[in-house]
């Protein structure tokens, strides 16, 4: 498989991994062209390859089997076995294969096995920077999304043809780089968990909040953060921070003065009093 390939015939694809992020990035390859000829996981008769298999119409393999008709290999297994996954496929793959793992966390020193033995295939990175909670939900959303791409230009080229946007991160900093997204998807779900919480206990729906949290990420992406920044700590009004933290639930508060101090430091106020509320 080459660059031009991707864009003018059918490739074939391996699938190791049948998770959420898996299905969806198999079922955008399948709506752009290609065809997937195995699925693998646990065991070739879990559920969960059973189920993609059927609907894809590609035969549920072992690891080891499944990338022997495949051009691509998606390995997108949990990050801590995707080194193991990677020695499993290397006997069987094509020359010239392209094999992509779709961790955010990883380089390609996961994909160690495979280089040390089969210098024939190339090797890549390919994480969408974007959450997919299903297969069908995720495949649509990866239109547009943005994704972090390591390897040949292949790989840059396929993100591109599934609609998505590439970029590079450099090694040294791909821990930031997965962090920085871990803080944009894991922690605001947390936070809106905090806001469902407190908002409860005062008698308001979580729904209440919902034309606020839009209208603010809104304000961020077309404002820059600083910028987007309103609310009691923006104007350094410590009596109402006072009373929120009286009013809110001890277990609450550590959260509250940690993102309150976030306000503060972004708004560049040098507050002594506000400081030493927030301990």
């Amino acid at each position: 498989m080459n660059q031009s390939s991707l864009s003018q015939s059918q490739s074939t694809v391996a699938l190791v991994g049948p998770g959420r992020a898996g299905t969806a990035i198999a079922i955008a390859l399948v709506a752009a062209g290609y065809e997937v000829t195995a699925v693998a996981g646990r065991a070739p008769d879990a559920p969960s390859v059973l189920v993609a298999a059927g609907r894809f119409g590609a035969r549920p393999s072992s690891v080891g089997e499944a990338p022997r008709d495949a051009d691509l290999v998606i390995l997108a297994t949990p990050d801590a076995v995707i080194g193991d996954a990677a020695a499993s496929v290397t006997a069987g793959l094509r020359a010239d294969a392209l094999v992509l793992h779709c961790s955010g966390s990883s380089g390609l020193e996961v994909l160690a096995p495979i280089a040390a033995i089969r210098r024939d295939v190339r090797l890549g990175v390919l994480h969408p920077l974007q959450t997919l909670p299903s297969g069908d939900v995720g495949a649509a959303r990866l239109a547009g999304a943005w994704v972090a791409v390591t390897g040949p230009p292949e790989v840059a080229a396929l993100a591109e043809q599934l609609g998505m946007h590439p970029f590079t991160v450099l090694e040294e900093h791909r821990d930031r780089y997965h962090a920085a997204a871990c803080i944009a998807s894991n922690h605001l779900v947390a936070l809106l968990g905090q806001v469902e919480r407190v908002a409860s206990s005062a008698g308001v729906p979580l729904a209440a909040f919902e034309p606020l949290v839009r209208a603010t990420i809104d304000n961020v992406f077309a404002l820059g953060p600083e910028a987007a920044l309103t609310g009691p700590v923006s104007r350094g009004d410590v009596g109402t921070v006072a009373r929120h933290l009286a009013a809110v639930a001890l277990d609450e508060q550590h959260a509250y003065r940690a993102l309150a101090a976030g306000a503060s430091r972004l708004a560049g106020r040098d507050d002594d009093a506000m400081q030493e509320l927030l301990g």
